[in-house]
């Protein structure tokens, strides 16, 4: 009979030493144990004590009621598989993105996920997607120039976000990125399918000489509604296809093998994340859409599966390990990449963030969405962005020109929000389209409630650049997307380098996540086994770049 503070209840076998070794015991073996995760860990008693050992052999017996320990053994109380972080996720995505880890920096707009960082994650044998929205044709090809001279034909992404208000926009992107080779994007903020998103996944599609399908042009979608999904889970519409093939955008080969493959080559369920969010719960929004890619794989047959991965709330081991216990394909990081050196943002923020607590975000208007009241998710500790964007979206759902506003509110709203009056603002606004869509800028003209909605727009715009410039003066203003995972982040690396943002690099937060998970999940398997480990024995504390990579390049 075991009392209620024995670690051990069960046992599973019996362990055998190699000649003249005996397990370590004590907490600090167990730790250092967990903590090589390219290890056999073998978990055995010692003198009624938990010992350790990475080799030996394991003799388990098919009827432990009969059998006899062999001499010189111990009990065998657990043992966890090696696990190294290059493990986890799925395979399948890995060698279709060409990645050593099934590790997605997500495509924070305003190039925040920047050239450096989608740089720095393909020669970790990650891939990063560059935040292309909001940013300018020319902007997004000088990105590109400099992203496929650095990787090469190593893995990386760009985005593609849904501009409903502005189709030309996205449609220029699309054709940019198929004039230069893209072929990976990263799709988001879509509520439907639209034509330029179509265009890209089917241009190219072929039968190779085997006659399998080829699709060049991969797309991962980013959701968190099912009846969004099942649009990307689904072949592209009929309609948009014979829109498409009509116009001379696509072949008629290639519309007709369009209909044989799906959307979204992947999907990623985007849950409580910074920016464009439903505030969705990753513990029942990843069963779902896994559930839901099931049931449309079934229907359609698809020759290529469909992978799922988490991102959203992923800041820590044990969210990382959460995700791939879950069956996350794959999972993807937002907010902790903003706070690290390699991010399109500034000092200023970096030190923003890095001082926030799980609660110092809140909801406002989109800019992009500004007029169908989509909200993004952002940080609200430091900046009176988010009461300031909410009260724009309430003057203009309460009015339909500037002139009908209040005189003591338009004062206020020129003083503290343009810091000039709106004429002014309005010729910056029109500067803006004049070369983005005309068109705005013609409607505006005739349209009193459009133009207010240009204008307000133009002002959340601006706020996200001021931020990732580190304007001091509009630090009030600041756009800072963020997540309530940034929280989590912080209190984890309290005390580490990483606690300053100064030492944070994507690449060295995302194998400390990686191996953490890890640690994480073999800490799981060993309780699953009816061993109960020390309280905080399995705390992973973050190693710097070096120490982890002599970590694990010595278990190989």
């Amino acid at each position: 009979m075991h009392s209620p503070s024995d670690p051990f209840s069960s046992t599973n076998g019996w362990w055998l030493p190699p000649a003249d070794s005996k397990p370590d015991d004590g907490r600090y073996a167990l730790e250092a144990a967990l903590l090589r995760v390219k290890k056999p860990l073998y978990l055995v008693e010692k003198d009624g004590q938990l010992a350790v050992s990475h080799s030996g052999q394991a003799i388990i017996p098919s009827s432990l009621d009969s059998a006899q320990p062999p001499p010189a053994s111990y009990p065998l109380r657990a043992y966890a598989a090696p696990l190294p972080p290059e493990q986890l996720g799925s395979r399948l995505f890995r060698e279709r993105h060409g990645l050593r880890y099934a590790y997605v920096m997500g495509a924070m707009a305003n190039g925040i996920t920047s050239v450096e960082m989608v740089t720095a994650a393909g020669n970790a044998g990650m891939i990063g997607f560059f935040g292309a929205a909001g940013l300018s044709l020319p902007a997004v090809e000088d990105a590109i120039d400099r992203i496929q001279s650095a990787l090469g034909e190593r893995p990386y992404g760009f985005n593609l976000i849904n501009s409903p208000h502005e189709p030309d926009h996205e449609a220029a992107v699309v054709d940019l990125y198929l004039r230069r080779g893209i072929r990976c994007i990263s799709a988001s903020a879509y509520l439907r399918l639209t034509l330029p998103l179509v265009r890209y996944r089917v241009t190219g599609i072929h039968r190779d000489a085997a006659g399998r399908i080829i699709c060049p042009n991969r797309v991962i979608a980013k959701v968190s509604r099912v009846e969004v999904a099942r649009h990307f889970l689904a072949p592209p519409p009929e309609k948009l296809l014979l829109r498409l093939k009509e116009t001379g955008a696509i072949t008629d080969e290639e519309a007709r093998l369009a209909r044989h493959i799906s959307m979204g080559s992947d999907l990623t369920a985007e849950a409580d994340s910074g920016g464009h969010t439903d505030n969705r719960q990753a513990l029942t929004l990843l069963p779902i859409m896994i559930n839901l890619r099931n049931e449309m794989m079934a229907q359609h047959a698809f020759q290529d599966p469909i992978c799922v991965g988490l991102g959203g709330g992923i800041a820590t081991p044990e969210s990382a390990a959460a995700a791939f216990s879950m069956g996350a394909a794959y999972i993807l990081t937002g907010t902790v990449n903003q706070a690290c050196r390699e991010s399109g943002s500034s000092d200023m923020v970096r030190q923003m963030l890095a001082e926030a607590r799980q609660a110092d975000v809140t909801m406002a208007p989109a800019a992009d969405m500004f007029e169908m009241g989509v909200r993004v998710q952002v940080l609200k500790r430091g900046t009176m962005f988010a009461l300031r964007a909410r009260k724009l979206y309430d003057y203009f759902n309460r009015y339909t020109a500037w002139e009908e506003i209040p005189a003591a509110d338009r004062e206020m709203i020129e003083r503290d929000y343009f810091q000039c009056d709106f004429e002014t603002e309005w010729r910056q606004t029109c500067h803006f389209f004049a070369d983005r869509d005309p068109r705005q800028i013609e409607r505006a003209e005739k349209d009193p409630h459009h133009q207010l909605a240009l204008v307000f727009r133009a002002y959340l715009g601006k706020s996200s650049k001021w931020a990732n410039a580190g304007d001091a003066a509009r630090q009030m203003d600041f756009q800072i997307w963020c997540g309530p995972a940034i929280g989590a982040f912080n209190q984890w690396v309290k005390g580490s380098f990483l606690e300053k943002p100064e030492n944070r690099e994507c690449v060295t937060v995302a194998l400390n996540l990686l191996t953490g998970a890890a640690v994480a999940l073999r800490a799981n398997w060993i309780r699953l086994q009816d061993v109960t480990l020390p309280p905080g024995v399995d705390r992973y504390t973050p190693q710097p770049r070096g120490k982890l990579s002599a970590l694990l390049e010595d278990d190989e």
